[in-house]
């Protein structure tokens, strides 16, 4: 019942998005915007978010040693890659996040519990970072954009940011939480819960390291927003890179929450809303929004060659049964 609920949900947004779009745009018009788009503007874009995947996996391999679980940063660069290609499968960055806990977990049994925090609170310092550029952002835009309620909604995402943060590492927050135990025993969920909050809770000890971290977060955070901006520029939308730095961060934000499958249609509303705000005609907001989508399915591509690889090798016969 859930899932149906769930489905109808999903279909009933993007019908709603879809909707919306198809008023704003003019459908000729904009695959003219596409047709011409600038190939190295592309390229940089692809280059910009397949480049920060190293960082990123670099700093997931320091949280998961914290918690004696080393691995190679090689395996983690591909889980990293594959994880983009679930995402455009699954629901959001939530189904490449999935991934990673499920395959890391397999690869060090018995250590689900610290795995899962891990991911959870990498995913949270990046939602952290991401605030953080968004309180930047709207510093930015008190006074000189008309963008309206969004300014007001990175607002709230930084309390809420501040919210989430307390309750994860206060111990006097512990006792709130303590309310949810039975609850979770009820659905069977208290285990695992326990498990990943201990795991997220101990780095409280580890200021330096969560730190460095969060501030490798931000600057990675930082160069991912110039990725919208070289993706606008391809479709001749000439704006400043610092208005890429009030939308960025809420747009990625968006993108957390599973609305639809890889926030299809979503994504490009909220390109059509924001920079509609900003005078852009309809047609190249949709534009950039679209040529951001075709920039993170260009670097799922390398996952999806890994995952075929890796296939083909498992199917293929070992040298003594082709012998025999």
């Amino acid at each position: 019942m859930r899932r149906l609920i769930r489905l109808v949900l999903t279909l009933g947004i993007t019908a709603l998005a879809l909707a919306y779009l198809l008023s704003k745009i003019d459908l000729s018009q904009t695959w003219e915007v596409l047709s011409h788009a600038s190939l190295g503007w592309y390229l940089l874009a692809v280059a910009i978010m397949a480049g920060t995947v190293w960082p990123m996996a670099w700093r997931w391999q320091r949280l998961l040693l914290a918690q004696s679980i080393p691995d190679r940063l090689a395996w983690l660069v591909r889980a990293y890659f594959v994880a983009y290609t679930a995402g455009q499968i699954l629901p959001t960055s939530i189904g490449g996040d999935a991934m990673r806990i499920f395959e890391t977990s397999r690869r060090h049994p018995g250590h689900a519990g610290p795995v899962t925090g891990t991911v959870l609170l990498e995913r949270a310092l990046g939602g952290a970072a991401t605030v953080t550029l968004a309180a930047v952002g709207f510093a930015l835009a008190v006074g000189s954009y008309d963008i309206g309620p969004y300014i007001w909604v990175e607002l709230g995402f930084v309390l809420a940011t501040v919210v989430l943060g307390i309750l994860l590492f206060s111990r006097r927050a512990r006792r709130l939480l303590a309310w949810f135990v039975p609850l979770l025993r009820k659905v069977r969920l208290e285990r695992i819960t326990r498990s990943v909050y201990e795991a997220i809770h101990a780095y409280r000890d580890k200021p330096r390291l969560l730190v460095g971290v969060f501030a490798l977060t931000v600057v990675v955070q930082a160069v991912r927003v110039l990725a919208i901006w070289a993706a606008a520029k391809a479709v001749g939308v000439e704006l400043s890179p610092r208005v890429y730095y009030v939308m960025g961060p809420l747009l990625f934000l968006v993108l957390l929450v599973p609305f639809t499958i890889n926030g299809i249609a979503v994504r490009e509303s909220f390109f059509v809303s924001f920079l509609g705000g900003l005078g852009v005609d309809a047609d190249r907001a949709f534009a950039t929004g679209f040529l951001f989508f075709v920039v993170t399915i260009t670097i799922s591509i390398p996952g999806a060659l890994i995952l075929g690889w890796e296939g083909i090798r498992r199917r293929a016969p070992r040298p003594t049964e082709a012998s025999t």
